[in-house]
């Protein structure tokens, strides 16, 4: 029962870690949980992919923010003054 689990849970990681686009935040929330799950009972595999699934959540929101950013600077620079 745990290797078919494994598995499916490291085909799943392997996913998230495909994309190209948040694979950064895959990859260090994935190393970032792996050693948490470790030292909380052994669960590496479980906190790895808890810590990429989290981590490309981070890295989506962050991308967003930095393009809302940068729009609203561009719209600040083509903007009219009143002065």
């Amino acid at each position: 029962m745990k290797a078919p689990l494994k598995g499916l849970i490291i085909a799943g990681s392997m996913i998230f870690a495909a994309q190209s686009a948040n694979a950064i935040g895959c990859l260090s929330g994935g190393a970032a949980g792996a050693v948490a799950g470790h030292y909380a009972g052994h669960h590496a595999v479980l906190g790895a992919v808890g810590g990429c699934v989290v981590g490309h959540h981070y890295a989506k929101k962050q991308k967003a923010e930095k393009k809302a950013a940068a729009a609203a600077e561009a719209n600040a620079q083509h903007a009219p003054s009143h002065t």
